[in-house]
């Protein structure tokens, strides 16, 4: 097993027609190789919508940052070389200094089978019960389209775990909903296990107050914003799912209720279910929304009315207060593809902001469906299964003073003058629940939108220098080459303009 292999892969094409076969030729390789049950699953769990799937990043990029975030756990590539070092990328962009293993393969030991009995060998020489709990195995496109049978490796060796997944671009549509690949395959795993016998404790210890399970990335202060939440009610905050480490599962399904924070987690759910617990959508954020989710909550976990109460007047003003003390005045558009983008939709409304539209790469689920419709109430337009160009022709339709979103949304934004912040670093990267979320948008959403003055001095500036082929300092259009007559004519004439000495220079 290695990091990096130049060996070649004919094989992926002659088995699944290659990467660069397309969407549905894959998809035809997939089930001619008995992959149909899988795709039919993933097509149930993560329904794509009208126009396919959105644009988004390789989804294994979501799935391998789990592996990577989590203790002892080993994480191996299949997949064609060039997007085994892509997604090494992962690795890098999020410190986990962890090697990501790394399977090659050929023409030859894909169409016999050897790549199996390859991944076969490198999983057992990786299962060190000292250094590891668990060993994930992901197929990539080309070996899930071939059909290599990851479900066919053991699922144990020396007391280490192995889990096999398969990731692949054709059938699971943005990273975000392959973070549940991997999630639900190992809550799945975990629950039989607790299904046998005594497992493992947390490494803090069994809480000594019912705990309510967390699903969804979100920002570190969060969870224990919402554990002051639930405190009032004799509750505790739980794990977060995805978890950092394997014992944090038994913990996770051993809760009261489960909060279903990032809406899209299917297969989790579904593990949470079978285990008998009940789970609620929606997230604490703002007035009205942290008011019915500790309703809810509450409920579900058998809590009493008072104690319900008493946690809603506790923390309610406090939410209110901070709402009141930023305010948020401007029209903004939102989209992004994190999960949580109709939570923050939620808490820019009750900041006073003049929301138009909330576009989220994710679909829409039964526990997405009460923040959809309270955003829908308010004149919000909900798109779930958002693609670019409905995202720019919100942009376009809704003039907003700032435009929130992906970054080819933000970069659209800017050409055109208008103040712009990345959803996932600048705005998912901050608290959304209880009082702390409650004013945490607001200066860096007001002071973005502060900046009109900035960009329309700089448009002011840059105007006329051209754009797309003319961008920069030149004038005028390339000359296209004459085939069969010599080298191109690169431009018929170039000036270097605004502000600086006019340079004439003959084309070349």
């Amino acid at each position: 097993m290695t990091q990096i292999s130049d060996t070649p892969e004919i094989g992926a094409a002659s088995a699944a027609g290659g990467c660069h076969g397309g969407a549905a030729e894959m998809t035809r390789a997939a089930e001619a190789a008995g992959q149909s049950e899988l795709l039919a699953r993933y097509a149930a769990d993560y329904p794509k919508g009208p126009h396919d799937q959105p644009q988004s990043m390789c989804p294994a990029f979501g799935s391998l940052r789990v592996g990577l975030r989590m203790r002892r756990t080993a994480t191996v590539l299949s997949g064609s070389a060039c997007c085994v070092y892509g997604l090494t990328f992962t690795s890098h962009f999020y410190g986990a200094r962890r090697t990501v293993g790394y399977v090659p393969f050929n023409s030859e030991t894909l169409v016999t089978g050897k790549l199996f009995e390859d991944i076969r060998e490198a999983v057992f020489q990786l299962a060190d019960p000292a250094k590891y709990d668990t060993v994930v195995v992901t197929n990539l496109c080309v070996p899930s389209a071939s059909g290599v049978p990851l479900r066919l490796l053991p699922k144990e060796i020396n007391g280490v775990r192995i889990i096999g997944i398969d990731v692949p671009g054709f059938g699971v549509p943005t990273h975000a909903e392959a973070k549940d690949v991997l999630a639900g395959a190992m809550l799945a795993y975990a629950r039989k296990e607790a299904e046998q016998g005594p497992v493992q404790a947390p490494r803090q210890g069994v809480s000594g107050k019912p705990t309510v399970t967390l699903v969804g990335e979100m920002f570190p202060a969060d969870p224990m914003s919402i554990g002051a939440i639930l405190e009032p009610m004799g509750l505790a905050a739980g794990p977060v799912v995805p978890t950092r480490e394997w014992r944090e599962l038994y913990q996770a399904l051993d809760c009261v209720a489960v909060a279903a924070i990032h809406p899209f987690y299917t297969a989790s759910f579904r593990e949470f279910e079978a285990a008998g617990r009940p789970i609620v959508g929606s997230a604490p954020v703002g007035v009205a929304g942290t008011a019915a989710w500790i309703e809810a909550i509450g409920q579900a976990a058998g809590v009493s009315a008072e104690k319900r109460e008493a946690a809603v007047s506790r923390i309610i003003p406090a939410i209110k207060a901070a709402l009141a003390a930023k305010p948020i005045k401007g029209r903004v558009t939102l989209s992004g593809y994190e999960g949580s983008e109709l939570l923050v939709g939620r808490l820019l409304v009750e900041s006073g902001a003049d929301l138009r539209y909330v576009g989220s790469a994710c679909p829409r689920t039964r526990f997405s469906e009460e923040d959809a419709q309270w955003l829908e109430s308010k004149g919000v337009h909900v798109q779930f299964r958002a693609s670019l160009e409905q995202d720019l022709a919100a942009f376009a339709e809704f003039a907003p003073d700032l435009a929130i979103g992906t970054t080819p949304v933000v970069q659209k934004a800017k050409q055109h003058g208008t103040p712009s912040l990345y959803f996932t670093n600048l705005i998912s990267a901050r608290p959304l629940m209880g009082p702390a979320g409650a004013g945490s948008l607001a200066d860096v959403i007001n002071a973005a939108i502060g900046s009109k003055g900035r960009f329309d001095t700089m448009k002011a500036f840059f105007a006329g220098v051209g754009t797309g082929d003319t961008a920069g300092v030149w004038e005028g259009l390339p000359t296209k080459p004459a085939v069969g007559k010599g080298p191109a004519t690169i431009l018929p004439t170039a000036k270097r303009t605004k502000g600086l000495d006019t340079i004439t220079e003959d084309a070349h």
